[in-house]
């Protein structure tokens, strides 16, 4: 059996970003712009929600870590469903299949989010906030300028981490038929029925290319942090 090159040239531009031309982008450049986004806005609402668990250490700590627990007890493909089906119901109106799957990765990853950069606040010597408290500090001040800004470097990796995960996850979009890259792979075999192997090699190959891009970088932050 030979690989035939074809199909995957014929196909280049559709699985790269789709239907483009006509405002609709997809495969790679779709599957990108999922990933970046809900990793942008779980960054975001993991990092404010492991400050406030920071900052309040009582019930409302506890409180967070419950729902954190039962996001992360949910699949994501379920959560996704949700999100997907529940939001026009909620809001009334239609609401974009790709938006639906960045909230879904977004609320699902946020969580994971949270835990590591608690844990990177948490591994900081108390002398920190002890210093930082004599020389009349706040809570929160210490927390932007002094905690957070020693915390990031130790837990980038893992956020980076995160990210290669968000990669792969936003091929559960296929489910609900957003054409990232999986997706528009799955029409082009629909399409071309004979050549599975070479189309489906060629997606994982991409895959494979852009988690290990990230995980190269993730790898020369954390020796760039040793040296």
């Amino acid at each position: 059996m030979t690989f035939n090159i074809d199909v995957i040239l014929n196909n280049l531009t559709y699985l790269l970003w789709g239907r483009l031309a006509d405002g609709q982008p997809g495969g790679v450049l779709l599957t990108l712009i999922m990933a970046v986004s809900s990793g942008v806005l779980a960054l975001a609402v993991g990092v404010i929600l492991a400050c406030l668990a920071w900052r309040y250490p009582g019930w409302p700590r506890r409180v967070l870590f419950i729902w954190a627990e039962f996001i992360r007890g949910i699949p994501l493909i379920l959560v996704i469903f949700w999100m997907f089906f529940l939001m026009p119901i909620v809001l009334g109106a239609s609401v974009p299949g790709p938006l639906t799957v960045i909230l879904a990765l977004a609320w699902f990853t946020s969580a994971a989010v949270m835990h590591t950069t608690l844990a990177g606040l948490n591994a900081l010597p108390d002398g920190q906030k002890d210093a930082a408290l004599a020389s009349g500090m706040g809570e929160w001040q210490i927390l932007r300028w002094v905690l957070l800004p020693q915390a990031m470097p130790n837990i980038r990796p893992s956020y980076i981490g995160l990210m290669v995960a968000l990669i792969k996850d936003t091929s559960l979009a296929f489910i609900v038929n957003v054409p990232e890259l999986t997706t528009v792979a799955s029409q082009v075999n629909n399409r071309e029925q004979i050549y599975s192997t070479e189309i489906f090699v060629f997606i994982g190959v991409i895959y494979y290319l852009l988690c290990y891009g990230l995980s190269a970088l993730a790898g020369k932050w954390g020796t760039h942090k040793l040296v």
